[in-house]
């Protein structure tokens, strides 16, 4: 249980006093991805901290001596949004709207393709990423006036397409709690991607949506070495506990996926076959996987962690990863985002779809979209009770 934590009203614009990022990568310290802070690439400056001579040591001994501050707590602060269905045009992915409660991530991947989201905020996509958690409080209410509107077209709604809904500030906010419920009250489709073991608190909710062909739900699962999930992914649930999840929702009737993601070259590439055994027979239903991905900050923040916790194999890693990605450590070209290009590239390409028939995986049935019921508007009673507006026809 996490324990509850002051919520902040978000600032605008950029933190008027940020910490100086450092040329020196920062020691990494136990349950963070990150130390480092880097500045929003958004800010009007820059600032940077510089060896001038007068330090002794190489390299700083603590994540306060090379961040000036002992590493933050997580703050919960709130998203005042206007809107919560956002419109997503990218070919390379199965929906096209999305639902995102939360901004940030507690898990702490090193790799997360949505940590430069962050600068948008004001904050750094380093370890404020982590440890500055933004929730929408009116997401429900926004959710059912989305819904409503007279226009409205279903589709499958994406939850979790930026960073985890399953968040654990979400055991005592519940917000996606709240969206699920909405979803099957009026019947309407989603599609579910996380990590987090909370997901199981849901499972007889999504398995009464799922006998109505209403929820598919996918599990990520980068590695199977628990060491190596702890260094990747430092507050995420363990492979075991992932692996043990995909059972107890397969069990309840709830179709499930393994996402082999992000296949990491030199580091995680090895695991793929196993990855998609070992969810196979846990019963999982579907599976895809996509290549690493380093857009915009991610680039230093995940060298800086390869040369802390695996500088033997870091000139390997960069090169196979700019191999596939044309010279750089992003695509940001459609087709190529996702699954990279070139011979290595190709070569997991193929073992994937070797494995992938091999194993048998049975694929998703069709969301129905046909049974979606727009939600009743509440109107207040004569005496102040919420009534149910009846159609007028």
């Amino acid at each position: 249980m996490v324990p509850e934590q002051p919520i902040l009203e978000a600032s605008s614009g950029v933190d008027a006093d940020p910490v100086f990022d450092s040329t020196l990568a920062p020691r990494p310290v136990k349950g963070r991805g990150t130390t480092a802070r880097p500045d929003p690439r958004y800010a009007v400056w820059t600032r940077r901290r510089e060896d001038d001579g007068w330090n002794h040591s190489v390299l700083p001994e603590t994540p306060e001596k090379a961040e000036g501050g002992a590493c933050p707590a997580t703050q919960l602060l709130i998203d005042h949004a206007k809107t919560l269905i956002n419109s997503v045009d990218s070919p390379d992915l199965p929906f096209d709207r999305s639902i995102n409660p939360y901004r940030g991530c507690e898990h702490g991947c090193i790799y997360c393709y949505a940590r430069p989201s962050h600068a948008w905020l004001g904050d750094s996509p380093g370890v404020d990423f982590e440890t500055r958690i933004y929730h929408k409080p009116d997401a429900l209410k926004l959710l059912r006036r989305e819904l409503m509107k007279p226009g409205y077209c279903c589709r499958p709604i994406a939850l979790s397409s930026n960073t985890d809904c399953y968040q654990p500030f979400e055991r005592h906010l519940r917000l996606t709690r709240g969206l699920l419920e909405i979803l099957c009250e009026t019947r309407h489709p989603v599609l579910l991607t996380t990590k987090s073991t909370l997901i199981g608190r849901d499972t007889e909710l999504l398995a009464a949506m799922a006998r109505r062909n209403l929820a598919h739900v996918s599990i990520s699962l980068t590695t199977l070495d628990p060491r190596l999930a702890r260094l990747l992914e430092p507050r995420a649930a363990s492979p075991a506990a992932r692996l043990a999840l995909i059972r107890q929702l397969s069990s309840a009737g709830i179709p499930v996926a393994v996402m082999a993601a992000p296949v990491i070259p030199a580091l995680t590439d090895r695991e793929l076959e196993e990855i998609l055994a070992a969810a196979r027979e846990a019963g999982a239903h579907a599976a895809w996987y996509s290549v690493l991905r380093l857009p915009e900050e991610v680039g230093a923040l995940f060298e800086s962690w390869l040369q802390w916790h695996f500088p033997e194999k870091a000139a390997h890693v960069l090169s196979l990863l700019r191999q596939m990605r044309d010279g750089g450590l992003d695509e940001k070209r459609f087709g190529l985002r996702m699954r990279g290009a070139g011979p290595f590239a190709d070569m997991i390409r193929q073992r994937f779809r070797l494995a992938h028939r091999r194993l048998g995986f049975p694929g998703f049935p069709s969301l129905d979209c046909g049974q979606f019921t727009p939600p009743v508007a509440s109107i207040r009673g004569t005496r102040g009770s919420e009534e149910r507006q009846l159609n007028l026809f």
